[in-house]
């Protein structure tokens, strides 16, 4: 029963939902949820009277409670991709922290401080890999390492976001 009124109504219930939604894929799920709709709810329907208005007010009552659920919901949605690029457009990309500051005392250190603190930080090298780089025994590479933190987080004390 319920093909027969797939059939005859599908093509022009798609084209409903494709006018409410302006999307191909929201459509489609707007379609497929009314006819889901129909199928639990067919025994409410009256024979007497006809289908199509009883179809469409269930396409649009469902429609209605998806963009009420929208609505409510905390996650943005959008009618089309145009809208969603004009939205991402508008918001002005976050700002870059800078860091030069701390650049710039770790260029100032002593050399011996200065290339175990890039090998380790900006290198990312574990402690073996270091003293491995620079000849020298872990131990040592400890050693300069809190010697150079301490120096910096004195060069740097008025920086107050920066962690070691």
């Amino acid at each position: 029963m319920i093909d027969s009124y797939i059939r005859q109504y599908g093509r022009r219930l798609f084209g409903l939902c494709m006018t409410l939604c302006g999307d191909s894929f929201e459509a489609e799920d707007l379609y497929q949820e009314t006819w889901l709709k129909v199928v639990k709810n067919i025994s409410r329907y009256d024979p007497a009277k006809e289908f199509e208005p009883w179809l469409t007010k269930i396409c649009v009552n469902t429609y209605r409670n998806t963009l009420r659920r929208i609505a409510r919901s905390p996650m943005l949605h959008f009618r089309d991709t145009r809208e969603k690029e004009e939205l991402l457009h508008s918001v002005p990309a976050p700002e870059k922290k800078d860091y030069e500051l701390l650049y710039e005392a770790v260029r100032n250190l002593p050399e011996k401080l200065r290339l175990t603190v890039i090998l380790f930080y900006f290198e990312d090298m574990d402690i073996q890999s270091a003293a491995n780089v620079l000849g020298i025994p872990p131990g040592t590479v400890k050693s300069r390492l809190n010697r150079a933190r301490n120096v910096l987080k004195e060069v740097l004390s008025d920086e107050t976001d920066l962690r070691f």
